[in-house]
């Protein structure tokens, strides 16, 4: 299967990094939950090319993550704004900072460059998760991953097909 195919598979997971599996569009999503809305912003603080950048925001407005917003008629300019779609993402970004801060080689005294503050009781937080049956802590030693009907068929279609041909 090829980078053009991932998002036709019946995996959410693959039809997502179909969306925003690349490190520029993280870094654009990064920067609209900490409030930037307009493309020199985004550019400055990505150190993306405006070429890039500008077709990085067009499909994120074509997946429906982000809305444009024009701010001025004279020059015409525009704001970037999250959707409910993009304000989704908002645990993947959490699942992201937590990951970073654990093993992307930080000094456990370092200042967080981030902190997620709960504006209802106003601490601190962070990314736990908890069953939605149970409201039971767990991870992934105390889950497992069932798959269904389709996608095993989709997969075993796919290996059969790396026998077949791909494999040497």
């Amino acid at each position: 299967m090829g980078w053009s195919e991932v998002g036709g598979t019946v995996c959410p997971i693959a039809r997502a990094l179909a969306v925003v599996g690349d490190r520029w569009t993280m870094l654009i999503l990064r920067e609209l939950f900490l409030a930037t809305r307009r493309f020199e912003e985004f550019q400055a603080q990505t150190g993306m090319s405006s070429h890039l950048l500008s077709s990085r925001l067009k499909r994120l407005e074509a997946d429906g993550v982000i809305c444009r917003r024009r701010y001025s008629d004279r020059p015409a300019r525009h704001e970037y704004r999250l959707t409910e779609k993009g304000l989704a993402l908002y645990p993947i970004l959490l699942g992201l900072k937590s990951w970073g801060e654990r093993w992307g080689g930080f000094d456990a005294n370092d200042q967080p460059a981030i902190e997620v503050v709960h504006c209802g009781c106003g601490q601190a937080t962070g990314l736990t998760l908890t069953c939605s049956a149970c409201n039971q802590p767990f991870g992934a030693r105390d889950a497992r991953a069932v798959i269904g009907e389709t996608f095993a068929v989709e997969r075993a279609e796919r290996r059969s097909a790396f026998r077949g041909h791909g494999q040497r």
